[in-house]
């Protein structure tokens, strides 16, 4: 067994003032090795910021370092206390600034395994020397932002001691811990679990769900369908309304060379969903696995090693020190061990056991991709699909489909992501599951050396399957997805016979790609093309295509429905019936019933034998549909699920015929702003999900519709571009630009993106000329 030393006292002590003046500051002794890249120093630092109403900034540069202190400048405008947080995070800090909780101790014990010295400097190795100039520039314009804003952070963190300067490392432990939050990231409990047999361990059901909180709607139009003959884009990512995974937007310029606007996260340095001149993508949460299990054959006399082929393999032990805060003030060390095999670090819940005979280990597609930054420098600059194409074969796509258009007319859909090499052959020889774990789970026999991800010489990682055998579509109609599968972006055009690896094919579409499909065949109907305010209003209608399909097949049972027995309870519907019967079947802000659909249907779509016509893989789009209320039991069901949701609005205290804008808001310095939108499970496509609240209503909201965009090109071939934020831009409260955008959502307003020059000089509020 080796043993690997990591020490938790490894981190930076948050002495800001000190740091940003380069003044010393004392580390704790036995630190971890650093491979810490120092920005160039010797760099001349040149960058202009003009921000534009609604706080988007432009950020213009010469180089990529200046671009990137501007961007970092930017963006920490808005998000300081959120990226700052997220650095402690990355370094595994958290429990020593915020204290003993759970979560925190196996984040920590994580983030330190993970991320080491080792990994940083791999991924360091590998990054091009424009790579490493933004990010060296994105370090020292974070630390300027500090350096110049000392005296006034946000109250969410003005005089916290876990506001740290920022290093390179950090940087690329961000980027990294992005990379692998649909692998390793989903077992973060389970590796901080894992100890030898004989050893206490926590009791821990994993969730092997997909991740919650995380969808997106996009729909491309091609020249065949648009009322200008050139592309069209709708991208409405659902991401969090909260913390790091916010979007935010920015524009960034190289004069004749790059010119970019969109969306990165708050805590990453790229634009990753956006537009340029020429083409304009977007990103959806792909069905691909980005990890598998592997089961490990023990030997009997030493549970630290397993079997591989004829021999056994040591686990390697790596010492980790996680430092806790306690409640005294002073700090302890931690030490915990991980278990690492050459498959990746071992795991252990109550479903995933380690044993005397057996245990488990994960291996992460994404942990050693290293080409995001290439791939999306790529995009920024892509003329066509052709190049967008280009720059998804360079794997930089970690967990997500990619929908584009281009001027030229092309749609084009691609789940080019990151996924095992593996097949539907392999998966079956190879199959090691215990019994009861979900069909997604995938075990593999960690003692075959033929049960290895497969290396192809096509591929730019090793184990990953390469690009040209990921499914992909173009168009001059449409392409769509709304995290379904690949199968159906487009239902004339099925995509088929791909590994089961990267999703299913020929199975039950969700309600919400179903809405997407049929919303835009109805758009596609319409005389004279599709324009950009066309999409914008499908989006903005809110309507409920579960109710469209199904609420006349409710409505019918009402006739003399009266009360239904709910355990012990007599429940009267027939105020639940009257609602239904005159909502419009949408889902904004002044309608009444949205919420009556809601909770009934969460009771009632989990129901056996629930629809008459079945699923055909043969239509789709179109089935399953109509309610069996033919079937005695599954009527006496619905009216129990509608009786169900009925109390349960009741006992919260919300009325069945209140205005959906009434109860369903997100509070905002002081004020409720009413939110459109409801869940997709419910029948919206335009999704939004909170949290029903007694006596208050549905809110916070939790995710939803995000940031959204409509870019065309007119017939001159000019890029036209809308776009909104909806929680807004900056998650500080005493910002200008915390609630702005969410009003104009509230009242389905869209801003023209000021993305050409006459536009940005027109709506300048405030300049900033930055020199280090």
């Amino acid at each position: 067994m080796r043993i690997r030393t990591l020490s938790g006292a490894g981190y930076r002590v948050a002495c800001l003032a000190a740091a940003l003046s380069l003044a010393a500051c004392n580390e704790p002794s036995d630190p971890a090795p650093e491979t810490s890249v120092t920005p160039d120093t010797d760099h001349d630092y040149v960058v202009d910021i003009r921000w534009t109403d609604h706080g988007i900034p432009h950020v213009e540069a010469e180089d990529r370092g200046s671009l990137g202190y501007g961007f970092a400048y930017a963006t920490a405008t808005d998000a300081i206390c959120t990226i700052a947080r997220d650095v402690l995070m990355v370094n595994g800090q958290l429990s020593l600034h915020f204290g003993p909780d759970a979560a925190n101790r196996a984040s920590d014990i994580f983030h330190r395994a993970m991320l080491d010295a080792d990994m940083l400097a791999y991924f360091r190795d590998a990054q091009s020397e424009r790579s490493t100039e933004f990010s060296s520039g994105y370090v020292a314009g974070y630390n300027r932002y500090l350096r110049d804003h000392a005296d006034s952070l946000p109250a969410a963190c003005d005089d916290a001691d876990w506001v740290q300067p920022l290093t390179v490392d950090d940087v690329d432990r961000l980027t990294i811990g992005v990379g692998i939050r649909y692998g390793l990231g989903n077992f973060i409990r389970e590796m901080a679990n894992a100890a030898p047999p004989g050893e206490a361990v926590a009791s821990l059901q994993s969730d092997f769900e997909p991740p919650r909180g995380y969808g997106s709607n996009a729909v491309a139009m091609g020249s065949d369908v648009t009322a200008t003959g050139n592309g069209l884009l709708l991208g409405n990512p659902h991401y969090p309304w909260r913390g790091s995974s916010r979007f935010h937007m920015i524009h960034t310029r190289i004069p004749g060379e790059l010119d970019v606007m969109g969306v990165s996260l708050y805590t990453t340095d790229r634009i990753a969903i956006g537009f340029n001149h020429d083409i304009a993508w977007t990103h959806t949460v792909s069905t691909g696995l980005r990890s598998t299990f592997y089961a490990l054959e023990l030997d009997p006399e030493d549970p630290l090693r397993y079997r591989y082929g004829d021999d056994y393999r040591e686990m390697e032990t790596r010492r980790v020190t996680v430092d806790v805060l306690q409640e005294d003030g002073s700090v302890q060390g931690a030490e915990h061990l991980v278990y690492m095999t050459h498959y990746g670090p071992v795991v252990s819940s109550d479903q995933l056991p380690w044993t005397q005979e057996r245990a488990f280990a994960v291996r992460d597609a994404n942990l050693y991709n290293t080409h995001a930054s290439a791939m999306y420098e790529a995009m920024w600059m892509a003329q066509s699909i052709d190049d967008v194409e280009a720059a998804l074969h360079m794997q930089g796509n970690a967990w997500t489909n990619t929908v584009a258009a281009d001027r030229h007319g092309t749609a084009y859909y691609a789940d080019i992501s990151v996924v095992p090499n593996v097949d539907q052959e392999l998966l079956s020889r190879c199959d090691a599951a215990p019994e009861g774990l979900p069909p997604r789970v995938v075990i593999l026999d960690g003692s075959n050396p033929a049960c290895e991800w497969r290396d192809d010489p096509r591929s730019a990682i090793r184990g990953v399957m390469p690009a040209e055998d990921m499914p992909r579509l173009r168009r001059s109609d449409y392409v769509s997805n709304s995290n379904d599968s690949y199968w159906l972006s487009n239902p004339d055009a099925p995509l088929e016979g791909y590994s089961p690896i990267i999703g299913p094919e020929r199975g039950v579409q969700s309600l919400r790609s179903r809405a997407g499909h049929e919303f835009v065949a109805e758009l596609l109907a319409e005389q004279g093309g599709v324009s950009s305010r066309m999409l914008q209003d499908a989006l903005f209608a809110h309507r409920n295509f579960g109710a469209e399909l199904l609420l006349d097949d409710l409505l019918a049972l009402c006739d003399g429905a009266g009360s239904v027995q709910v355990d012990d309870t007599e429940v009267d519907v027939s105020a639940s019936c009257e609602v239904l019967t005159a909502w419009d079947r949408r889902a904004a802000n002044n309608s009444r019933g949205a919420h009556v659909w809601r909770e009934f249907w969460r009771q009632a779509m989990t129901l056996e034998n629930l629809y008459a016509v079945p699923f055909d893989a043969d239509e789709p789009v179109q089935t399953p549909r109509q309610l069996n209320t033919d079937d005695p039991e599954v009527r006496e069901a619905l009216l129990v699920s509608l009786a169900s949701g009925q109390q349960r609005l009741e006992e919260h205290g919300i009325a069945l015929d209140a205005e959906l804008g009434e109860i369903q808001y997100e509070e905002k310095q002081g004020e409720r702003i009413a939110i459109p939108g409801g869940e997709g499970w419910a029948g919206m496509w335009s999704m939004i999900v909170s949290q029903l609240q007694p006596d208050a209503g549905y809110t916070p909201i939790v995710h939803g519709n995000s940031y959204m965009q409509v870019v065309g090109w007119d017939e001159n071939g000019r890029v036209d571009p809308r776009g909104l934020l909806s929680y807004s831009q900056s998650d500080n409260p005493e910002s200008p630009h915390y609630a702005d955008q969410t009003w104009l959502y509230s009242q389905g307003q869209w801003l023209d993106l000021p993305f050409h020059e006459e536009d940005i000089a027109a709506r300048t509020i405030r300049t900033l000329e930055l020199r280090q």
